[in-house]
């Protein structure tokens, strides 16, 4: 694949690079909609039993695309944090998920499975350590960041596996294009403590929605699968609450976060769009508390471990 950059809207032009990153998304999920056919060969086939593996927001990318596999009827999918992906277990194909090829966990569990397991690579970045390690790999240069909090890259490669799955780009890049017209509601940003839920492939959108907002502004924030929320989180949930719930929220679940005196979201847009809100949200909240998104505190680009 070529290495041209999306086209930045113009009126994010003065934006920080994150924002600009941010808003060049549906461009971005169109473009691997038209190459999903393209790399069908290199993604897991419908009946392999696979295992994803990722660290931090590829962790949670890893969740969503793997239960997202299982509920289209590809194939039993396991996620794993890299560094916890259990020796011994038989897959058919391992994928790795690294936007800059370089992350030492990555490199470790490749290590591991050389020469047992077919694997594959989707990264930014080809000729780093982790596409060389690989078996195949699965360039995704062209939605790279220069920022270090991931957004576009992330949801790229999430619309180029569901895509793989069958689902269409298109109204999660129409929606994304809706979220990113429209101002954020004053409620969201005014709020010290987020719970966000999900369920099914959602529940790894939610997860990683929590660490954009822990990333790029130090928040408070949690995720649950939905029917966990009552199960203990409900206890967080005061006036400075925002609960925010990714797809259908179950019964009466609104009703009990009003009771507890939080504000309850929930939006009929699709899922990856709402994951954008939450970007949008991450750098308002930094700049409310005088934090640079482009520069997060205490976090690299990439995780590259010392040799012991």
């Amino acid at each position: 694949m070529g290495e041209e950059a999306p086209v930045m809207p113009e009126d994010v032009a003065e934006a920080s690079r994150t924002e600009q990153e941010i808003a060049s998304q549906p461009a971005c999920w169109r473009r691997v909609g038209r190459l999903a056919a393209d790399v069908a060969g290199s993604l897991p086939a419908r009946g392999e039993r696979v295992a994803v593996a990722g660290c931090g927001t590829s962790w949670f990318i890893a969740q969503s695309y793997a239960a997202a596999r299982e509920e289209a009827g590809y194939g039993e999918t396991d996620a794993f944090a890299a560094s916890e992906m259990p020796a011994g277990r038989r897959y058919d194909r391992v994928l790795v998920l690294s936007r800059s090829g370089t992350t030492t966990e990555i490199l470790q569990l490749l290590d591991r499975l050389r020469g047992t397991v077919p694997t594959v690579a989707i990264t930014a970045v080809a000729g780093m350590p982790v596409a060389r390690a690989a078996d195949d790999v699965i360039d995704l240069g062209f939605a790279d960041e220069e920022s270090v909090v991931q957004t576009r890259f992330a949801t790229t490669e999430l619309a180029l596996l569901r895509a793989h799955l069958g689902h269409d780009p298109e109204p999660a890049a129409a929606a994304a294009e809706r979220v990113l017209a429209s101002p954020l509601p004053t409620g969201l940003l005014a709020a010290r403590q987020y719970t966000f839920l999900g369920t099914g492939w959602t529940y790894g959108l939610a997860n990683e929605a929590a660490l954009k907002l822990r990333e790029a502004a130090g928040m408070w924030t949690e995720a649950y699968p939905a029917m966990e929320y009552r199960h203990g989180p409900a206890a967080v949930t005061g006036a400075d609450s925002v609960v925010w719930m990714f797809g259908a929220a179950p019964d009466g679940l609104g009703d009990e976060i009003a009771a507890a005196g939080g504000t309850a979201w929930f939006s009929d847009e699709d899922p990856l769009a709402e994951l954008v809100r939450v970007q949008l949200l991450a750098v308002a909240a930094a700049r409310v508390r005088g934090l640079d998104p482009d520069r997060p505190r205490n976090l690299a680009r990439s995780v590259i471990l010392a040799p012991r």
